[in-house]
């Protein structure tokens, strides 16, 4: 095992070289390293973070069935089985009262587990590890070259900041939207960008949940949001100005502001408790086209990012991983190139219905930014009209389900 700083594989160091050189730890490189590996393919994930950190990274918490079919399917979900817990219920508030979708019965009868990212990254870890897998924690990767060529180059930095080079006959980039995968981009990539221009102020209590349900609030304030992260850990959030500090607001201010966007007064007083955790997500997304650059493979956040209105992020990452993965060990072990050229335009299809889904809830849930800081009435009215439709319709309802849970 390692100790957090280095290789665990105890290789001679300047053995420098794979068949894939996966970049990032989170759930798509992991998933990706434990298929490659159980099929025999030589890998190694390079991760910049060191083991502690990896384990503390606290994100997403809301695997789709799909997700967990996956997981399920290779052997990784023992965690999430054990210690995750289902979930099938969202309540909307609003000025107009409240209403719940109970969303297992509606669309295609699917549900959620609530199993904290964090968790999730352990398990994939503590599988990868154990089976002999090569990491390096604390090495970060700066440049991808030669994508065009036999053998690109990875260049990174090792835990004592010397340079380190990897060679590989491909290089899965799965280290985010800052990350070396897309510095490395060549020109013709085209990279869509949309800045909903609103900004939401991410929250970890020490406390436990104040609802059965995932709970979205709309308030002339701003909206307020609550998740369940586990039973002693909430996630909440809450909307605020663009460039607002992380520690602007003080926990009394939060709490206030949590109690009245929540509605607390007309529907139950909130379980409060130390805030851990804060910081200030800007509503941005973005599509990368295409997902691949020759040798150069793009996966989870560096392949796209979406807003946290939907909870799609990690649940992409897992179903990209796995596509993915089949398609390098069709073309290493088998030479069938077929599935790897069909990769990018399979999961731009995933990316974009997702990406339409999370624009939807952005628009469902916020006031339209305006120039001059007033919400427009005409937009005020559509909102209203959406929330009325998904209080009401059936058809509307079976939609919303489909497309929450599912990919």
């Amino acid at each position: 095992m390692t100790n957090g700083q280095g290789s665990n594989d105890g290789r001679d160091p300047s053995d420098r070289s794979a068949e894939v050189v996966i970049l990032g730890a989170g759930p798509a490189g992991l998933v990706l390293g434990n298929l490659l590996h159980r099929a025999g393919i030589d890998c190694v994930v390079l991760e910049r973070a060191d083991r502690a950190r990896l384990h503390a990274r606290a994100r997403a918490g809301f695997l789709a069935e799909h997700t967990v079919r996956v997981l399920d399917r290779h052997g990784l979900a023992d965690g999430l089985h054990r210690r995750g817990r289902p979930h099938a219920t969202c309540e909307f508030r609003t000025g107009d009262g409240r209403f719940r979708l109970d969303y297992a019965g509606l669309g295609r009868g699917e549900r959620h587990t609530v199993y904290p990212q964090q968790h999730l990254v352990a398990d994939l870890l503590t599988s990868y590890l154990a089976a002999g897998g090569r990491l390096h924690f604390a090495t970060e990767a700066h440049r991808v070259l030669d994508t065009d060529g036999e053998r690109p180059t990875v260049e990174a930095s090792g835990p004592d900041g010397r340079p380190v080079r990897w060679r590989a006959r491909y290089v899965a980039g799965c280290d985010g939207r800052h990350g070396a995968a897309r510095r490395s981009l060549p020109p013709g990539a085209v990279v869509h960008h949309h800045d909903h221009g609103l900004s939401w102020l991410g929250l970890l209590a020490e406390a436990p949940p104040s609802l059965d349900a995932v709970g979205y609030a709309v308030h002339e304030h701003g909206f307020a949001g609550h998740m369940a992260r586990t039973p002693e850990i909430t996630r909440y959030y809450l909307q605020c100005d663009r460039g607002t500090p992380p520690e602007a607001w003080s926990e009394e201010h939060i709490w206030r502001e949590l109690d009245l966007r929540m509605r607390a007064a007309e529907h139950g007083p909130l379980h409060r408790g130390s805030i851990v955790q804060r910081t200030v997500v800007d509503l941005e997304c973005d599509v990368v086209e295409p997902l691949r650059h020759g040798a150069l493979l793009l996966a989870g956040d560096a392949a796209s990012l979406l807003t946290p209105s939907a909870a799609k992020g990690a649940n992409l990452a897992v179903l990209e991983a796995e596509l993915l993965a089949a398609a390098l060990v069709d073309e290493i072990a088998h030479g069938d190139g077929r599935a790897l050229d069909g990769y990018s335009g399979r999961c731009l299809e995933y990316i974009w219905r997702a990406q339409e889904f999370s624009h939807w809830m952005v628009r469902l849930l916020h006031a339209a930014p305006t120039p001059h800081g007033v919400p427009s009435s005409f937009d005020e009215g559509l909102r209203r009209a959406r929330l009325a439709a998904l209080r009401t319709s059936r058809a509307q309802q079976d939609w919303f389900a489909e497309n929450y849970v599912g990919l």
